[in-house]
């Protein structure tokens, strides 16, 4: 009797967009809900158009935080700007260093992209592994924690971290560029393609190593030149600095698994790091 024949239309796909090999079986990465992900029922044309836009949207990212970060780089010859830059240089303060990260995270995501096209999803694992646990464990949790821990001091009092005189040294559109449009770019970001999140300890310990190295430089700037990097430090104690680092990583961690909450509200089981047999 002969089996009767499917439509192109109707036949699974992988991941990388091609046609399923024999051996694989769909049902295995079901998520939650029972439910294939979205990406495995879609037509071959309809996954190389959504991967097609996916590049492009990093491009025009990453092409974005180039541009800030190169924007910043120049303003050493202004002679008011030059002083906020003084004791450490630009790279003193998180928000600079966020954005050259997230300059790093969208161009190997913008790279990685291109690759797969040219040469395959399994002959560039290495770099999706990377790219995703950069994004994990510190694009997302950092720009997050920047836009939330500026705009909650910036309203109860600005004076702590961006005083007014500041206005007048660098363009309200500079100050949402570089504190506000950072999160809906992560938002956007988890919702568009599924993260491999790392196990969970990993993922807080390399989060903890980071902030760690951050506080260290905080506190050495102060130790040789005698300022803080931020107003808000010359107001606390030794206590109050200890309580205020400690619980700045809290809140972190809480980012993070706030944003492993959130991949697996959108893509199920199918990305979720597995445990190691005991």
């Amino acid at each position: 009797m002969q089996r009767p024949s499917l439509s192109p239309r109707h036949v699974y796909t992988q991941p990388s967009g091609k046609p399923q090999d024999s051996n694989w079986d769909p049902q295995k990465v079901k998520d939650a809900r029972g439910k294939l992900p979205e990406a495995f029922r879609a037509p071959w044309s309809e996954l190389a158009m959504r991967r097609t836009c996916t590049c492009i949207y990093h491009f025009l990212v990453w092409s974005w935080y180039i541009f800030l970060n190169y924007y910043i780089s120049q303003q050493g010859g202004d002679h008011r700007k030059s002083k906020i830059f003084l004791n450490g240089g630009q790279w003193k303060y998180l928000t600079f260093l966020n954005l050259l990260l997230q300059a790093i995270f969208y161009g190997v995501a913008c790279m990685e992209d291109v690759l797969k096209r040219i040469k395959g999803e399994r002959d560039i694992k290495f770099m999706s592994a990377f790219r995703d646990l950069l994004f994990t464990t510190l694009a997302f949790p950092i720009s997050t924690f920047v836009f939330l821990s500026f705009w909650t001091l910036f309203l109860y009092d600005r004076e702590l971290v961006y005083p007014k005189a500041l206005d007048g040294i660098f363009p309200e559109w500079m100050n949402h560029a570089m504190h506000t449009t950072i999160l809906p770019f992560s938002l956007v970001e988890v919702v568009l393609r599924p993260h491999c999140y790392p196990l969970r300890k990993k993922g807080l310990t390399l989060l903890a190593v980071a902030s760690l190295a951050y506080i260290s430089r905080v506190l050495w700037i102060y130790s040789e030149t005698g300022t803080w990097v931020y107003p808000v430090f010359a107001r606390l104690s030794p206590v109050g600095l200890t309580a205020f680092f400690s619980l700045s990583y809290i809140f972190s961690a809480s980012i993070y698994i706030l944003g492993e909450k959130l991949n697996h509200w959108k893509w199920g089981d199918i990305m979720q790091p597995r445990k190691k047999r005991k």
